[in-house]
């Protein structure tokens, strides 16, 4: 095939993408002095968040209880900075030509909501101390707190969730996604930034979890690797579509053990200090105090 053979394919190609009906809701079409989200300052964002959380663990490694201040200081100015561009970048993003005549007013609104966002933090250490205190209890393996907040991917992916459950319950859209999605890619744990969890969470091991956006879990729950909080088949509106928004992912209440690979579907109660063994697909309320597991082959 000769080089002017390529050229028109090529060419052909430019043009059947640049056709409007070929991108038709693929296609985000930028305005000057719009923002978008970044990839890359949301990843910045999540490392200073996680060095103020963990001071020493992440971030500046020379930091002691004397320049502690200092550098909470210094991380957290930073923070708000970047993360009230983000928020600007959410609020804008599908927004249109209104973007363009509230600029100034969302700019300030984007502030005020990375302002409330950094005074949740302490509240957020807290927790997220007790989630630590969890893995480090629930495994004979783990050495020190250190090794856990080093280590295990579950405090990432938990702590990703917690940073972007805050944004989202301040009213932040589309950027708590970005950031729980960023945590799914980095830890194979998938947390939807609107489900409600409680203190005490752990995860073991932690990869193909997935917990769906309108679970509830309670304190002191444990989910083993592969364990999905999943939404039965989808009740559908006048047009055939999915109705959005209501309740189709499972409560968990206080102190329920979820074993390896079980899949627990649709707006159904795991009652408290229930156990669910691995491998089980459960769709129906499971009783305070029971445990399940698979029934034995018969010989």
């Amino acid at each position: 095939m000769s080089p002017l053979n390529f050229t028109h394919i090529l060419t052909q190609a430019v043009d059947e993408l640049s056709e409007s009906e070929s991108y038709k809701g693929l296609f985000h079409q930028h305005r000057d002095g719009e923002p978008l989200p970044s990839a890359k300052v949301l990843y910045e964002i999540i490392e200073l968040s996680r060095a103020i959380l963990f001071p020493g663990y992440y971030g500046n490694s020379t930091v002691n209880s004397r320049t502690i201040n200092y550098h909470i200081g210094v991380n957290i100015e930073t923070l708000f900075g970047l993360l009230s561009e983000q928020i600007l970048a959410g609020l804008c993003f599908g927004k249109g030509d209104q973007c363009e005549e509230c600029i100034s007013s969302m700019r300030e609104k984007a502030a005020i909501l990375a302002a409330e966002f950094i005074s949740k933090l302490p509240q957020m250490r807290r927790i997220l101390a007790t989630d630590v205190e969890a893995a480090y209890n629930g495994d004979p393996a783990a050495i020190s707190f250190g090794e856990v907040i080093f280590c295990y991917p579950a405090i990432k992916a938990i702590s990703n969730y917690r940073i972007a459950h805050e944004l989202l319950e301040l009213g932040v859209p589309l950027i708590p996604r970005i950031i729980t999605e960023m945590a799914h890619s980095e830890t194979g744990i998938d947390i939807h930034p609107a489900a409600k969890i409680g203190t005490h969470f752990t995860i073991d091991h932690g990869t193909g979890v997935v917990i769906g956006a309108t679970s509830i879990i309670g304190n002191n729950v444990k989910l083993y690797q592969g364990v999905t909080l999943g939404a039965k088949s989808f009740p559908l509106d006048e047009n055939g579509k999915p109705i959005k928004g209501i309740p189709r992912h499972p409560i968990l209440e206080d102190n329920v053990i979820i074993y390896s690979n079980a899949t627990i579907l649709g707006r159904i109660t795991i009652g408290k200090n229930a156990t669910v063994g691995g491998n089980i697909w459960v769709t129906e309320n499971v009783a305070p105090g029971v445990r399940i597991v698979q029934t034995k082959a018969k010989k």
